[in-house]
């Protein structure tokens, strides 16, 4: 009885992100048409393209895990869908900010640099975090990154990439929101509560998109795509993800370019996160 509910639950699940519809029949099988072999082979030369000779010790101590986390991330996701090299390297890096696991930041933002990322990208990728998860989660990625920096004798501080002052960053700001998500800001704006107006209003305009997004270093495509990945991470923030696939779409980035942004995502935040996220491109999305 239990096996039931749990069978029924997980089929709810995938059919609410819109992957499977109930007159689809049973999903098909398969690994998207890449043999065991194939994936073994391709794994091993993606990982070596992204982590060089680098091995986790758990190769040594749990190495079936390994197999499988390498298999999948590299033998299957590494090639698939839309995204190049340096944006996957970055998906990761920010993935990894937002969930604050960063035994692996170090490892990652190497990877980042063999991918053809520049110091200047990974610095603003990591950055780009700090509205929506908060400066200490910022600045604990932001030391080990450096210390890569360091060890790779790229000198310290990078290039200043701001673009505001005092004075402009509000204005600023604002003309960065409205390119993204319209004159819906306007309304937001005329609608905030006199005691909530500093949040909604002065510190998302002028903090968030004049101080961050006005940055030079990354496109706004590359920043608003980053923005959806870290949200969908953090999990429970749906209404926020819907309001950036909305903006993806507004900059140029295509459904497709944000389902395999999220195929790049799932190894490192699990599925509830992943298909929660899904669901929320397919609701925006519907007719992509």
């Amino acid at each position: 009885m239990r096996l039931k509910y749990v069978v029924a639950a997980s089929l709810a699940v995938v059919m609410a992100t819109g992957i499977l519809a109930p007159s689809h029949g049973v999903l098909a099988e398969g690994t998207n048409g890449v043999n065991g072999m194939d994936r073994i082979q391709k794994a091993e030369r993606n990982r070596q393209q992204f982590l060089g000779d680098a091995r986790t010790p758990l190769a040594q101590t749990d190495p079936e895990l390994t197999a499988m986390r390498e298999r999948l991330v590299y033998g299957e996701i590494a090639e698939r869908g839309t995204l190049d090299a340096r944006q996957r390297s970055l998906i990761t890096l920010v993935a990894l900010v937002a969930g604050q696991t960063l035994d692996e930041m170090k490892l990652h933002t190497e990877a980042a640099l063999r991918a053809g990322a520049t110091p200047v990208e990974i610095r603003e990728s990591v950055y780009q975090c700090a509205p929506y998860v908060g400066f200490p989660r910022t600045e604990s990625a932001l030391r080990l990154v450096n210390e890569v920096f360091t060890e790779q004798g790229i000198a310290l501080p990078l290039l200043a990439q701001g673009t505001v002052t005092e004075e402009t960053r509000f204005r600023d700001g604002v003309a960065v929101q409205k390119k993204i998500f319209g004159e819906a800001i306007d309304k937001m704006h005329a609608s905030a509560a006199e005691g909530q107006r500093d949040i909604m209003v002065n510190y998302l305009s002028a903090f968030c998109f004049g101080d961050i997004y006005t940055r030079t270093g990354l496109d706004l495509k590359m920043r608003e795509l980053l923005t959806f990945c870290m949200i969908s991470a953090l999990g429970g923030c749906e209404a926020q993800v819907r309001a950036h696939v909305q903006g993806n779409a507004a900059v140029g980035n295509s459904k497709q370019n944000l389902v395999d942004a999220l195929a790049q995502l799932l190894p490192y935040i699990g599925f509830p996160r992943t298909l929660n996220a899904l669901g929320c491109v397919n609701a925006v999305l519907q007719d992509s």
